[in-house]
């Protein structure tokens, strides 16, 4: 299980997180719904500039990737 957990923690926080919202989603949606709402989460939220470019360097170099932090948002603060 540690290890499991280490593998989930190296990889990118906005794609760990976006991988529980979605399966947290799905629990409660049909498919049609599910799969919908994926596809625009992930048009939202896909960040190839950061993440991807990461990795892609990371490997280039043969090192382990860094990534930054997710950006705490204030649901006060949106509107």
């Amino acid at each position: 299980v540690l290890g499991i957990a280490a593998d989930i923690a190296a990889r990118s926080p906005l794609a760990v997180t976006g991988c529980k919202e979605m399966i947290n989603y799905a629990r409660d949606h049909s498919v049609a719904d599910s799969l919908h709402y994926m596809s625009v989460w992930q048009s939202g939220m896909f960040q190839p500039q950061n993440d991807m470019m990461e990795i892609f360097e990371a490997k280039a170099q043969n090192r382990e990737p860094e990534f930054e932090e997710l950006t705490q948002i204030d649901p006060l603060k949106i509107f």
